[in-house]
């Protein structure tokens, strides 16, 4: 097994070619964006974590054509003809999608759906991947860097936001999140968040981020956050991610409905508020809402407490520190 490095490939002097790959993917978590505000010179900039749950896992075997089966494929397809084009190969594969995570939900599903079949090809071609070259041909890393460094690297990420380069965002930071802590994720299966067109309109529409409020996260970011993360003092960390929230959350509701996307998340984050918990809000545009709790006993009891009948699904996961990993067949 071999886990993507960051801003490096492997795989030449093997016989991967003959044998194929399987590539797991890690989802992650999107807490907010550190500077919509943007004066500085760089903009967004977001601070995330990578899950050990819901995943991507494909395999790749060498083929006379491209062919893609599983759940996903379509999507698939063109991330591969496009992987291809970049590397300057035919892509001739057979690829085969065995997990994928709930697409335009919080998870990061496109960008890792496409990073990890960019980097199966690369590897029965046996050239060197690395994530944010493939970002322009995928379309990857267009406002946050998260993304990119949870297939690399895994953890809890700070990246700097863009310039007017064009650039992927630079990771900024990058920490362990302590093992014992546990992400009550909270799905609704009944809708999607906002995506496609819909969300370039909203950056597009919505009212310059007050800077004040951008000064605040970065703050909380700096001196809360990634300070209890690095001592493992949950109570201090959540209070600055629903902090957080509450500025970005607020900022977004005009094109998302509220302050979370959901009104059944909004009632379960209601609940989970009630019961004292420190941390809680919405990956991304949701409408994936999450509780980040001590240990996987409280995070068994508070699923408990919430479960009932109706459009939500629990599912407790950790942080993962490793990023994505490639393992021969």
């Amino acid at each position: 097994m071999t886990q993507i490095p960051d801003g490096a490939g492997d795989g030449a002097g093997d016989d991967v070619a003959t044998r194929g790959v399987r590539v797991h993917a890690p989802g992650r978590l999107h807490f907010g964006f550190l500077d919509l505000h943007g004066g500085l010179g760089r903009r967004f900039g977001s601070l995330g974590l990578a899950l050990d749950a819901p995943a991507v896992t494909l395999t790749a075997r060498a083929a006379t054509s491209l062919t893609v089966t599983g759940p996903e494929a379509a999507r698939a397809h063109g991330y591969a003809l496009a992987a291809a084009g970049h590397l300057g190969i035919e892509g001739h594969a057979a690829l085969t999608v065995e997990e994928t995570m709930p697409a335009h939900a919080g998870f990061g599903s496109g960008t890792q759906l496409a990073l990890a079949v960019a980097a199966a090809l690369a590897r029965l071609a046996r050239r060197a991947f690395a994530p944010e070259a493939f970002a322009d041909a995928l379309d990857r890393g267009n406002r946050s860097g998260v993304g990119l460094a949870a297939f690399t690297q895994g953890g809890l990420i700070v990246d700097g936001g863009r310039d007017g380069l064009g650039t992927p965002p630079p990771v900024i930071a990058r920490l362990d999140y302590p093992e014992a802590w546990r992400v009550v994720l909270i799905l609704d299966t009944g809708m999607t968040g906002v995506h496609g067109t819909h969300e370039t309109e909203a950056f597009r529409d919505l009212p310059r981020f007050p800077e004040a409020q951008a000064a605040e996260i970065c703050r909380l970011v700096l001196m809360q956050v990634l300070p209890a993360a690095a001592t493992a003092e949950p109570e201090g960390f959540g209070a600055g991610i629903t902090r957080i929230q509450r500025l970005i959350g607020d900022h977004f509701a005009p094109h998302q409905g509220g302050r979370y996307a959901s009104p059944a998340v909004a009632e379960a984050l209601s609940a989970v508020a009630a019961q004292g918990i420190s941390g809680y809000g919405q990956s991304s545009w949701g409408p994936t809402g999450f509780a980040l709790v001590p240990s996987e006993d409280v995070a068994r009891r508070l699923v408990a407490s919430l479960e009932q009948p109706g459009p939500l699904r629990f599912l407790i996961a950790r942080g993962r520190n490793t990023g994505a990993t490639v393992t021969p067949l």
